[in-house]
């Protein structure tokens, strides 16, 4: 016992010892400040609220799908989905930036997890005003505890349209990552963490993840496992699935039946849970990795088109 506490002692040490300060390359970093989202500088592009400012009465009933992404990430994981969704002409892609997100490292490293959630709300608050009527949600990773919270806060009973449907893909509201649970104790320690990219996705993630928002996300999926724990109930006419791939690095698969045994229908029925056979975290993301296979790509397609068809319905 006392070797292991000699050991632990002299670890805290080193890694004291360690910088806290990141060392950025700005050319080629999105935690520099020369890369930044392309939703920034053209929201046209990505968010229906700025390109549709005066809907006809078609444009009003073509469902509009909020896609938000999650945690360090940006734009680009739902990409794919807006050029699905480009060629099938039958439903348009907001794409939202989540706050503190697409900039510096230092605008990530001082926003909250309500600040990450901010532009989802403003986006269904500005669809919602413009007169648009039927409304969807997709989540990825922590974009869907973020969801989570607006139905659970009761945001939605404040809008004239109610969402027709969120579709959550690989949720985390349990981190694969244990160590993620120390970081209250070694985060100020350490100061970040690093991640490693792909040459693909480089530019659209951040490289170093600041103790801070890390801190932020244990917070944030703390407060969903306890608000699912007590229930909550979508509102009246709105449908829920979550995809959830099998083999997760990054999100415990018991994540799918946390939100299964947490949430209902507003008339009291299950929620739709389908486990996918992946080892990608977000697997409805494929630009930008090296190790995509046939399946993945069958997979991607058939789900999209899923969505699809439940927007159409």
């Amino acid at each position: 016992m006392k070797k292991n506490i000699t050991f632990l002692f002299l670890l805290l040490i080193v890694l004291a010892s360690c910088s806290k300060t990141p060392d950025i390359d700005n050319a080629t970093m999105l935690d520099g400040d020369q890369i930044y989202d392309p939703s920034i500088a053209n929201p046209k592009k990505y968010l229906i609220s700025d390109s549709i400012v005066n809907p006809s009465d078609i444009q009003k009933n073509t469902p509009v799908i909020i896609a938000a992404h999650g945690y360090s990430a940006t734009t680009f994981e739902w990409d794919e989905l807006r050029a699905y969704a480009d060629s099938a002409k039958t439903f348009n892609v907001s794409q939202v930036l989540l706050g503190g997100h697409g900039l510096t490292y230092a605008d990530f490293k001082k926003a909250t997890w309500e600040d990450w959630q901010s532009s989802i709300i403003a986006e269904y608050r500005k669809l919602d005003s413009l007169g648009f009527k039927k409304i969807f949600l997709a989540g990825s990773s922590t974009g869907a505890p973020l969801i989570i919270n607006m139905v659970k806060s009761g945001f939605f009973a404040t809008q004239s349209t109610q969402p027709k449907g969120i579709f959550l893909v690989d949720p985390i509201i349990v981190s694969s990552d244990k160590a993620l649970t120390m970081v209250g104790l070694l985060g100020p320690i350490l100061g970040f963490t690093t991640v490693e990219l792909s040459n693909g996705e480089k530019g659209h993630w951040y490289v170093y993840r600041p103790q801070q928002t890390l801190k932020q996300l244990m917070a944030l999926i703390n407060i969903t496992r306890i608000d699912l724990q007590n229930g909550i109930r979508l509102p009246t006419g709105t449908y829920m699935k979550v995809y959830k791939s099998k083999t997760d690095a990054t999100a415990d698969p018991i994540s799918a039946l946390m939100i299964y045994k947490g949430m209902q229908t507003s008339v009291n029925g299950n929620i739709d849970v389908e486990m996918i056979d992946s080892k990608l975290h977000v697997f409805t993301r494929l630009a930008g990795r090296a190790d995509v296979t046939a399946a993945d790509s069958a997979t991607q397609k058939r789900v999209f088109k899923e969505m699809e068809l439940k927007m159409k319905n």
